[in-house]
C-alpha cells in the first residue's frame, strides 16, 4: 500500500459515495485508475463493505448504551450459547471480548429507558451464563466514530 492508496482510504472513510472520477479528481488520477486501485484495495480486504450511517432518534432510537457482562463460566459451551443471544438482537449492535473485570462489552440502542431495562432484566440476566450485567447510558455522542488512521507507522 503507498500514499495513494491512503489517502483513497482516508476519502472513502468520509464519503463512500465518491465516484471513480471524483476519487480521481481528489487523488490526481484518472477515474480509471482510481477504480482500480478502490478494486485492488476490496479484493485484497482493506474496505470490507460500505454502509449507511442511520440516525438513531430518527428511527425512535433515543436511548445507546455500553452494557459490560461478566460470565459465570468461561466454558466454549456458555460463550457461544451467550453468543448467539445477543446475536438474535438487533438492539445489540456492537460487542466486543475484554481484559479485566467484564468479559463482554455491548452497544445497544433501544427506543427508551423501559427497552434498555427489558434487554437486561428480562434477557441478559435470565442466560444462565451470566453472572453480572452492568450499563452506562450515553447522555451526548461528543465524537463520532472516526475515520480509522491510515497513515501510521
Amino acid at each position: 500500500m503507498d500514499e495513494t492508496d491512503r489517502r483513497l482510504l482516508k476519502a472513502l472513510q468520509i464519503d463512500a459515495q465518491m465516484t471513480a472520477q471524483d476519487l480521481g479528481e481528489r487523488l490526481n488520477l484518472s477515474a480509471s485508475q482510481a477504480g482500480r486501485r478502490r478494486a485492488r484495495l476490496e479484493e485484497q480486504g482493506y474496505i470490507r463493505a460500505y454502509a449507511a450511517r442511520l440516525d438513531p432518534a430518527r428511527l425512535g432510537l433515543h436511548v445507546q448504551a455500553f452494557v459490560q457482562v461478566q460470565m459465570e463460566s468461561q466454558a466454549p459451551k456458555a460463550a457461544r450459547a451467550f453468543l448467539r443471544l445477543v446475536e438474535l438482537r438487533p438492539e445489540v449492535t456492537s460487542v466486543w471480548t475484554l481484559t479485566g473485570n467484564s468479559d463482554y462489552l455491548m452497544r445497544v440502542y433501544c427506543s427508551d429507558l423501559g427497552a434498555l431495562n427489558e434487554l437486561i432484566h428480562d434477557v441478559l440476566l435470565p442466560h444462565p451464563s451470566v453472572a453480572r450485567v452492568q450499563s452506562q447510558i450515553v447522555l451526548d455522542h461528543v465524537k463520532q466514530d472516526a475515520p480509522l488512521p491510515t497513515d501510521h507507522s
